[in-house]
C-alpha cells in the first residue's frame, strides 16, 4: 500500500518516535469521536459510524490536505490499530454460534462465501479492473464489509484509494440489500429461519445484516445475526490463503506481502471467548472499543485518500461491485431454498 511509515526510522521506542505519532493519532481520534456521536445522535443503527469516519477523512484530505506532522500517526492508526481490532473482533464470536447455525446453514455460508469470492474476482478480470481493486470488493462483498476490505488489504497492498472505493460499494449495494430483502423475503413465503439465514449468508456489513433481519421479525433477526457472525469467522481463512498466494507471487518490486499473524491472533481469541465467555457487559465493552479502534483505522483511510485518483477508477469497479451484489444475494437465496 502507500501508506506512510507509523514512525521514525529511528523506531517508536524512544521519546521523540511515540511523540511523533500524537498528531495524527489525535487527529484520527478525534475524526472518529465525532463519527460515532454523529451516528448515536441520528439513532439510525444501520448508519455505520465507520463510513462516517471515513468520509470525514476524505473530506478534510481533499478540501484542507493532510498536516505533514500528522502523517506518521496516520500511518500507525492503518496499521497497527487496524490488526489490533481485527484480533479483538475474535471475542465476538464463539464455536457456539458455529453449531448454532447448523451444518446445512453452515454449507449455504461457506458455499456462498467462496464461490461470491471466485466469481467477483473472475468478473473483475473480464471487465478490466485491476486485480487488487477486484479483491477487494471479493472481500467485502463475499465476507462482511468494511472490515472485510481493511482486513483483507494488510495482505492484498491495494493503494488506499482502492480501499476507498471498495468500502464506498459495499456500502451502496449493503444498503440496497437491506432495503429490498426484507420485502423479497415476503413476496417469497420465507420463514424466519430460512429469511435469516440468506440475509445473513449475502449482506455485507453487520449493521446492515441487523436492520435487514430484524425487519422480519425477532426469529429472523437472530437467525440473521448469527449466520452473520459464522460468516465473519471465515474471514481468517481467507486472509491467511491470500496471504500465502500473495508470498508465492511475491508480488514484483513490492517486495513480498507479510504474513498476517494478527489474524491468529483472531483466531485465538475467539477460541478463548469459546473456552472461557466473557461477561456480558465486559463484552458488550470490547464490541465497542473494538468498534472504535475500526473507526479510527477507516478515519486514517479517508485522510490518505485523494478523490482525484479515486474518479479516475471510472464505473468499471462499480458495476464490478453491482454483479458480486447480485451474484452472493441470488446464490444464497438459490442455497437456502434447495437446502
Amino acid at each position: 500500500m502507500s501508506h506512510l511509515n507509523p514512525a521514525p526510522a529511528q523506531g517508536t521506542r524512544t521519546g521523540t518516535g511515540w511523540g511523533a505519532l500524537v498528531p495524527g493519532l489525535g487527529l484520527t481520534l478525534g475524526i472518529a469521536l465525532l463519527a460515532t456521536a454523529a451516528q448515536r445522535l441520528s439513532g439510525l443503527a444501520a448508519l455505520s459510524p465507520l463510513v462516517l469516519a471515513m468520509l470525514l477523512g476524505m473530506l478534510l484530505r481533499n478540501l484542507w490536505g493532510t498536516p505533514e506532522a500528522a502523517r506518521p500517526g496516520i500511518g500507525f492508526s492503518l496499521r497497527r490499530v487496524l490488526r489490533l481490532a481485527v484480533m479483538l473482533l475474535g471475542f465476538q464470536l464463539t464455536l457456539a454460534q458455529l453449531r448454532a447455525v447448523g451444518v446445512p446453514g453452515l454449507a449455504v455460508i461457506a458455499v456462498t462465501l467462496a464461490a461470491t469470492f471466485v466469481f467477483t474476482k473472475w468478473a473483475g478480470r473480464a471487465l478490466g479492473v485491476e486485480r487488487r481493486l477486484a479483491e477487494l470488493i471479493a472481500a467485502g462483498t463475499a465476507v462482511c464489509g468494511a472490515s472485510a476490505v481493511m482486513a483483507t488489504n494488510t495482505v492484498t497492498r491495494g493503494s488506499d484509494e482502492d480501499v476507498a472505493y471498495a468500502i464506498a460499494c459495499v456500502t451502496v449495494f449493503g444498503s440496497l440489500s437491506m432495503v429490498e430483502m426484507p420485502v423479497l423475503g415476503g413476496l417469497l413465503g420465507l420463514d424466519p429461519a430460512h429469511y435469516g439465514i440468506w440475509v445473513g449468508a449475502s449482506v455485507h456489513e453487520v449493521a446492515q445484516v441487523v436492520g435487514a433481519g430484524f425487519q422480519h421479525g425477532a426469529e429472523a433477526g437472530q437467525a440473521a445475526t448469527v449466520a452473520k457472525l459464522s460468516r465473519v469467522i471465515l474471514l481468517a481463512p481467507l486472509i491467511l490463503t491470500l496471504g500465502a498466494l500473495a508470498r508465492r507471487r511475491g508480488e514484483g518490486a513490492r517486495g513480498a506481502a507479510p504474513a498476517p499473524w494478527f489474524v491468529l491472533g483472531f483466531v485465538a481469541a475467539m477460541l478463548l471467548n469459546s473456552a472461557l465467555p466473557l461477561p456480558a457487559p465486559m463484552a458488550q465493552g470490547l464490541a465497542r472499543v473494538t468498534t472504535f479502534l475500526l473507526t479510527v483505522a477507516l478515519a486514517a483511510m479517508g485522510l490518505e485518500t485523494d478523490l482525484r485518483k479515486l474518479r479516475a477508477k471510472g464505473i468499471r469497479p462499480l458495476a464490478l461491485g453491482a454483479l458480486a451484489w447480485l451474484f452472493v444475494s441470488g446464490l444464497a437465496l438459490a442455497l437456502v431454498t434447495l437446502v
